[in-house]
């Protein structure tokens, strides 16, 4: 068994927003346990990311249940680190867990059925080893089920205590807005949307959907660098040989054109000028909007994760002229 002694000072320094009209509040960072949780990475590796992480306020660990690889894998590794070293803390962590994409064969193990959101939750719960998540969201729309259904069954699984909160994921405005109302009239409200969102990714803004969502539920935000996008790795138009490009992990070497390079370095100018790392710049950036409850950061070990701290509280605020080149740049280059 690891021994782990929580710091005293964890909450010092760290920042927290109310998800929505809830009272839930969530770190203004998060840890994602998507791509870096799974059987291929070194476990103790893993275990100092959660204990930098939490000692450092970042209270919130964020899966679902196809996260690994293999599916399943980063659920199952996560409960056997809350079992042999952070149990203890469990009140004081914000676990949340997702269904909604393929986790296994047939008609019940995909989309947005009761059928699967119900199995799914209970199937996650065990390989955590939880009674209960303290939220639990639809990871995608599904055009195919009743968006009442879909609501419905996670209605079901706060009534039945296997989730405090819930939420929804990829939804755009329109159907946000109604799967909101629908949660609303279920007495279960929405507390969150987790959604794509960066400076190199705005369909956020031009979908209007924080404006849809009225405050109601919060916006939770993946993939704030643009997977690997906004940081030092390709300001020199090189494509480093352990990167996610050179390995076309969710970034393809294509994407570092000549005119991306000039954008990159066009915004880490202004970064440097702001005292900030061009990845430190891009997440303050998101938490500029007060509807941003939360930014979920992705990392590979304990150091990145601080790396990321570095963004909160020790950033000065946006001026309007950084903002307004920031998105010059950005529509420059779209």
């Amino acid at each position: 068994m690891n021994t782990y002694t929580a710091a005293q000072t964890r909450y010092d320094g760290m920042q927290y927003r109310y998800a929505g009209h809830s009272g839930l509040k969530l770190p203004v960072l998060s840890l994602g346990l998507w791509h870096n949780f799974g059987d291929g990475v070194d476990d103790a590796v893993c275990r100092q990311m959660i204990a930098t992480a939490f000692d450092h306020g970042i209270t919130h660990f964020d899966l679902a249940n196809n996260y690994g690889p293999p599916a399943g894998s980063a659920e199952a590794r996560f409960g056997r680190m809350l079992s042999e070293q952070f149990g203890a803390y469990r009140d004081e962590m914000l676990i949340s867990t997702k269904a909604g994409y393929y986790m296994w064969p047939g008609p019940y193990g995909d989309w947005g059925s009761r059928k699967y959101l119900i199995a799914s939750c209970d199937a996650s719960l065990k390989r955590m080893g939880l009674e209960y998540v303290d939220i639990f969201y639809h990871h995608r729309p599904d055009p195919n089920t009743p968006l009442e259904e879909t609501m419905g069954a996670l209605a079901q699984l706060v009534r039945q205590g296997k989730a405090l909160y819930v939420g929804i994921s990829n939804y755009h405005r329109a159907e946000a807005v109604k799967a909101i109302a629908l949660l609303k009239e279920l007495g279960c409200p929405c507390v969150l949307n987790q959604v794509r969102y960066s400076l190199l990714d705005r369909w956020v803004e031009d979908d209007h959907l924080l404006d849809g969502m009225k405050g109601e539920a919060g916006a939770i935000c993946f993939s704030p660098l643009a997977q690997g996008l906004l940081s030092d790795r390709y300001l020199e138009g090189t494509i480093p040989p352990d990167s996610r490009a050179s390995k076309s992990h969710f970034l393809k070497p294509e994407t570092i054109t000549k005119e991306r390079v000039q954008l990159l370095n066009g915004l880490n100018a202004i970064a440097r000028k702001r005292g900030q790392s061009l990845s430190e710049m891009a997440i303050s950036w998101l938490l500029v909007d007060k509807r941003v409850t939360s930014v979920l950061i992705g990392a590979s070990s304990a150091e990145q994760v601080k790396v990321n701290l570095k963004a909160v509280g020790k950033s000065p605020d946006f001026s309007q002229e950084e903002l307004s080149s920031i998105d010059e740049l950005c529509m420059r280059w779209k």
